[in-house]
Formats: C-alpha cells, structure tokens, sequence
C-alpha cells in the first residue's frame, strides 16, 4: 500500500506522552496514528450505525423466542 506524509500540529504535552508511550512500548509513531486514526473512522462508523438502528421497531422477547422455537428456554 502507497504511503502520504501527514502534516499536523498538535498540543506539545500530548507529542511528549506519544513520544514516551511509543518509546517504553517499542511501537513506531507511525504505526500508533495510523492505528489511533483508524480506530477513530471505525469509532464513528458505529456511532452512525447505532443512530440508524436506534429508530428500528422493537419486538417482544417472548415473541422472537416463540419464532424461534425457544419459549422454554426461559
């Protein structure tokens, strides 16, 4: 996979606690924003899924065991 070079400016607290968690887990900065960014995108992907499903129909615990055959498991 092609590689781009990301410019950003960010607190200098928060560069020296990057620079010393990467260091003491011998991890490549570079790996660890690539992860954090991606994690962030999967963070907010599910955040729109949940908004989309929390509007779905709901149905009766009892009834879906019933479809399913389930009712004395309970």
């Amino acid at each position: 996979m092609a590689t781009v070079q990301l410019n950003t400016r960010i607190d200098e607290a928060l560069k020296k606690a990057i620079d010393d968690y990467c260091r003491s887990r011998g991890i490549v900065m570079n790996h660890f924003v690539q992860e954090a960014l991606l994690d962030r995108l999967e963070e907010l992907e599910d955040i729109e899924d949940l908004k989309k499903i929390r509007h779905e129909p709901t149905r009766p615990l009892a009834d879906v065991l019933a479809e399913l055959k389930l009712n004395d498991s309970v």
